[in-house]
C-alpha cells in the first residue's frame, strides 16, 4: 500500500516491504516478516541492518525471539530533510558545473506536467524578465499548485518581472489569474484568441500547444528554442502587440 512512496524517498523494494509489515504488526519475528511480505528470509536480514543504519527499525532485547520494531513514520521526513540538506550544500557546485560551457542555441522539447516544470526551472535560471503572449494562466493548474508557490517565492526573490499578453477570454473566465500575477498585463483583442502561447525570457523562446484556461493537458508539448537573436526578435514583436492593446483599467 506505501511501497511505492517509499521506493521513491529511496528504500529498496525489499526494505519498503519490511517496513511496511512492521508499521502493521507493530514489532514481529524475521520469520512472519516473510510470511507477511513475501520476502525469503534470508534477504530480509542484508534489508533489515540497512533500515537499522537508516534509523527506520530497530532490534528489541528480550527473552526469547528476536523482534524488531520500527522507528515512527515521522522519521521519513527527517531522511527527506537530510537529503535536501546535502543536495543544497553542493547545488552551488553543480551549478557552476552546469554554467562553464552556456549554450549558444539549442532547440528541445518537453513534455507534460514534468517538462512544464522543467521550462519553469528555465525561466529560473536565466532569470530575466518575462514576456507571454497569448497567456491563459496554464500556471494555475491544480496538479501545479505546490511547484508553482515555491517557484512564484524564488522569481520574486530574483526579481523577475512579468509582462502579460492574455487571451480575451481569460478576462472573463479566469480573472483571478490576473490579479494573482499582477500588473503590466494587457489583454488581446477576442478576434486574436489561440490555443497555442508564447513566453519569452533571456535568450529562450517557448511555444507550447495543449494549453487551455487554467490547465494543461496531460501531453502538452512544449517547444523550446535558445537563441538571443530571435528572442530579441520575439521581444520586439511583442512590444508592437503590447503598444497597440488597450490599457487595462
Amino acid at each position: 500500500m506505501y511501497s511505492q512512496i517509499l521506493t521513491e524517498l529511496g528504500l529498496s523494494i525489499n526494505e519498503a516491504k519490511i517496513y511496511e509489515t512492521l508499521l502493521q504488526e507493530k514489532q514481529t519475528t524475521v520469520s512472519n516478516i516473510s510470511k507477511k511480505s513475501k520476502i525469503h528470509r534470508r534477504n530480509i536480514y542484508d534489508s533489515m541492518n540497512r533500515l537499522i543504519e537508516k534509523g527506520l527499525v530497530f532490534q528489541v532485547i528480550g527473552n526469547g525471539d528476536t523482534l524488531f520494531k520500527p522507528v515512527e513514520p515521522a522519521k521519513l521526513m527527517e531522511l527527506v530533510d537530510e537529503k535536501r540538506t546535502r543536495l543544497e550544500k553542493e547545488m552551488p557546485h553543480l551549478m557552476r558545473e552546469y554554467q562553464k560551457h552556456p549554450a549558444m542555441e539549442a532547440a528541445y522539447i518537453y513534455k507534460g506536467i514534468e517538462g512544464f516544470k522543467n521550462y519553469l526551472r528555465d525561466m529560473l535560471s536565466v532569470n530575466e524578465d518575462a514576456y507571454f503572449i497569448g497567456a491563459k494562466g496554464a500556471w494555475f493548474d491544480p496538479r501545479l499548485q505546490t511547484f508553482l508557490d515555491k517557484f512564484l517565492i524564488d522569481a520574486k526573490k530574483r526579481g523577475i518581472k512579468y509582462y502579460h499578453l492574455f487571451d480575451h477570454e481569460v478576462k472573463n473566465m479566469a480573472p483571478h489569474v490576473p490579479k494573482a500575477v499582477g500588473k503590466p498585463f494587457k489583454f488581446l483583442p477576442k478576434q486574436y484568441s489561440t490555443p497555442s502561447m508564447v513566453d519569452i525570457f533571456g535568450d529562450h523562446v517557448v511555444s507550447f500547444t495543449g494549453a487551455g484556461i487554467t490547465k494543461i493537458s496531460d501531453d502538452i508539448t512544449i517547444f523550446v528554442n535558445i537563441s538571443r537573436p530571435l528572442a530579441t526578435s520575439y521581444k520586439t514583436w511583442f512590444k508592437f502587440m503590447w503598444d497597440h492593446c488597450p490599457e487595462t483599467k
